[in-house]
């Protein structure tokens, strides 16, 4: 093996005296480092890494400052190219473009005789491709286009020339928000938001769904299938046109006003952003935009995901690269979005794709040849850009893999990324629920999970998100009350035991991955309040219903309804996390995980948190081990009855710790920890 130790990595000491094991590694972090700098410089050399990332600006349908129109296309693999549309009666070959080098085509359109643009605001218009082997034309979106939509009786997606008159032009009135010292995510999709059976829209949310996720004390909302997407049932994750946001909740204008609006809350933005693979689609997608299957993307079986039947980019290629980093800076820019969550980072990562890897935690499994390096050079150069030029930014890796390093900074060796999804979190739950009895469960398990994650490398807490609530899966509290939801969550009905196992367990579920599952917490639309069944998109398979791609607030807006109750519980949990700032604290140290008893307890940021997971089981003077001295109050209880609990807690008693170390503690509490109860504690003197 050639030796890389020669390579200089500005701040890898700080890399290896955080993780000592990557010590072994080193040759290999340092010949990625050196990877992905030759990358860099090529594009520091050519243009500078801010217009590299300006690209937006010059590539694609441009109306210039005097009103001609400027076009600029990459398709290396066409013989010829025109324009047509609107503007020309979509004749095909009355306006070609000029060939110039490494593949580009350039056309300008001057402006008509009174002076104003030939094409113009909404005008449909179309890239077309004379193919070098067939000789067949085709008309193809430009891989640039802004705005894309389709009329009821076409399904494709055709490009709309954006120009409104500047007195239509969206102007931002808020700065960005600064990155909140402790990050409570509200991950949201604008399309399910209302409750009504159709596709709700960027005003809907602006005026009704914000306000609930500045109530329910979040301070970040990830905005999912903004991208467009021509498959509406894919959740966004087949993207068609990457600089689109998606028309069928509204215009861009109308976005611009909807991130501004939580600018003015207080409300940190992120976009989930997919650039691990695009959609198959031909006439509205990226994919053979030139006539061939190597434009933008890997030729071969390397350009098709086997399981997502999709295209996988080449991120070797030099425009495919532009295009990427333009696009984040795009966002950024543009939408005044102030960070991203990256989509399928794990299959990314690898050669395989993470498929049928189970990954032991060896280090060997990340640093072998499965390591897709042209991938992971991309996601540094992408988080090096974005934390150079966007310095209030922060990136989410989608990464079930944990691979060593991935959220530490680029000039450590590192992947660049600000935090990783816990994605073992959920995982660990819906397993529970659908294959072990409540007495039966591990508290060794839970807590090992919980805590299972990389040192200095933060993680997004979660119990469910989208995924787990998928068609083929269901909500975690449908896994707990079922068809009990239907007949039995009215206050003014029996509390049966189902329902009632139900709202504790969801309770206590939320409180110990919120405390101690990572560094920032992230909860999917609607399951503050418990939502019922699963999410499911119109598709054939289910006769085009909207029924499950819909929010149903008035479950929680009525007041007769018990899931007003899990809504307060998550609101008093996000707030009580803003008072104490468990989240940005150092992880929690677990004192006591007694598998008999089902009692978890731990300590972070100077709070105690006791967790009885028994069904049936409560404990008067139940001794737990605490560092710090004193007096203290609990600050929140799941069974208070604002939280549909049975009142066991008397909050206006205090606990005294007592001399004694107990379960290698400095001192000892007792406190009373009823049956499927979660209880915080804070120092009251």
């Amino acid at each position: 093996m050639a030796s890389y130790m020669d390579v200089p990595v500005p701040y890898i000491e700080e890399l290896l005296k955080h993780d000592p094991y990557l010590k072994n590694h080193e040759n290999e972090i340092r010949r990625r480092y050196k990877c992905f700098k030759e990358q860099l410089l090529r594009i520091e050399n050519s243009e500078g890494l801010l217009e590299f990332c300006k690209s937006y600006e010059k590539y694609g349908i441009h109306c210039m400052p005097d009103n001609s129109i400027h076009i600029l296309e990459w398709a290396p693999g066409a013989e010829a190219v025109f324009l047509r549309g609107d503007f020309n009666s979509w004749e095909r070959l009355t306006h070609p473009f000029k060939k110039l080098p490494f593949g580009k085509w350039e056309l300008t359109l001057p402006p008509k005789p009174d002076g104003s643009p030939q094409i113009g605001h909404l005008d449909r218009v179309k890239i077309v491709i004379l193919n070098k082997t067939t000789g067949e034309l085709a008309d193809r979106n430009s891989p640039w286009a802004t705005y894309v939509a389709r009329d009821k009786t076409n399904p494709q997606y055709d490009h709309r020339f954006w120009n409104p008159p500047e007195a239509e032009r969206y102007k931002f009135k808020h700065p960005k928000v600064p990155v909140p010292k402790s990050l409570r995510i509200y991950e949201c999709h604008i399309g399910i938001a209302s409750e009504d059976y159709w596709v709700a829209n960027y005003a809907n949310f602006m005026n009704n769904v914000l306000p609930r996720i500045k109530h329910q004390g979040y301070n970040a909302i990830q905005i999912m299938a903004i991208m467009e997407h021509a498959y509406y049932a894919s959740f966004g994750y087949q993207v068609t046109s990457f600089f689109a946001a998606s028309s069928r909740y509204g215009t861009p204008e109308e976005l611009k006003a909807l991130v501004d609006r939580a600018h003015e809350m207080g409300i940190y933005v992120l976009l989930d952003v997919v650039h691990s693979h695009a959609s198959k689609n031909v006439l509205d997608g990226l994919n053979q935009f030139d006539g061939t299957n190597s434009c933008f993307f890997h030729d071969g079986g390397r350009g098709t995901h086997p399981l997502w039947d999709s295209r996988l980019f080449d991120y070797t290629q030099m425009e495919t690269l532009r295009f990427l980093l333009s696009n984040c800076h795009w966002y950024l820019k543009e939408y005044q979005f102030d960070g991203f969550r990256f989509d399928g980072v794990t299959s990314m990562l690898y050669h395989s794709h993470g498929m049928g890897h189970g990954f032991s935690g060896d280090y060997n499994e990340y640093f072998g040849l499965n390591t897709d390096t042209e991938s992971l050079v991309y996601i540094m150069l992408a988080n090096h850009m974005i934390h150079t030029l966007h310095p209030n930014a922060i990136t989410i890796a989608e990464d079930v893999s944990g691979m060593p390093a991935l959220c530490r900074p680029v000039d450590e060796g590192g992947g660049g990324f600000d935090f990783r999804l816990g994605m073992a979190l959920p995982d660990l739950w819906i397993k529970l629920l659908k294959e072990q009895k409540d007495e039966d469960w591990n508290m060794g398990n839970i807590v090992h999970t919980m805590c299972n994650r990389r040192w200095m490398e933060k993680t997004v807490a979660y119990a469910e998100s989208h995924d787990q609530a998928l068609v083929g899966d269901k909500t975690l509290a449908f896994w707990l009350m079922d068809k009990e939801m239907y007949t039995n969550m009215s206050v003014l009905t029996e509390l049966t035991p189902i329902v009632d196992r139900g709202l504790a367990m969801h309770k206590i579920i939320r409180m110990i991955t919120h405390a101690l599952g990572g560094e920032a917490w992230l909860n999917f639309i609607g399951n503050e309040f418990g939502h019922p069944e699963w999410l499911d998109f119109p598709r054939i398979g289910n006769n085009e219903s909207y029924h499950h791609a819909r929010r149903q607030w008035h479950l929680v807006e009525d007041n007769l309804l018990r899931y007003k109750f899990l809504n307060n519980f998550d609101r008093a949990l996000n707030t009580t996390e803003e008072k104490y700032h468990w989240l940005p604290a150092a992880p929690g140290y677990v004192s006591w995980k007694h598998e008999d008893d089902k009692v978890i307890a731990f300590e972070r940021a100077g709070l105690l948190f006791v967790i009885n997971f028994h069904p049936f089981k409560s404990f008067s003077d139940y001794q737990v081990g605490i560092d710090m001295p004193g007096k203290y109050k609990v600050v929140l209880d799941s069974d208070a009855e604002e939280f549909g609990g049975h009142k066991r807690i008397d909050r206006g008693v205090d606990a005294l710790t007592f001399n004694e170390p107990y379960a290698g503690r400095r001192n000892s509490i007792k406190v009373y920890v009823p049956s499927r109860v979660g209880l915080i504690y804070a120092r009251a003197d």
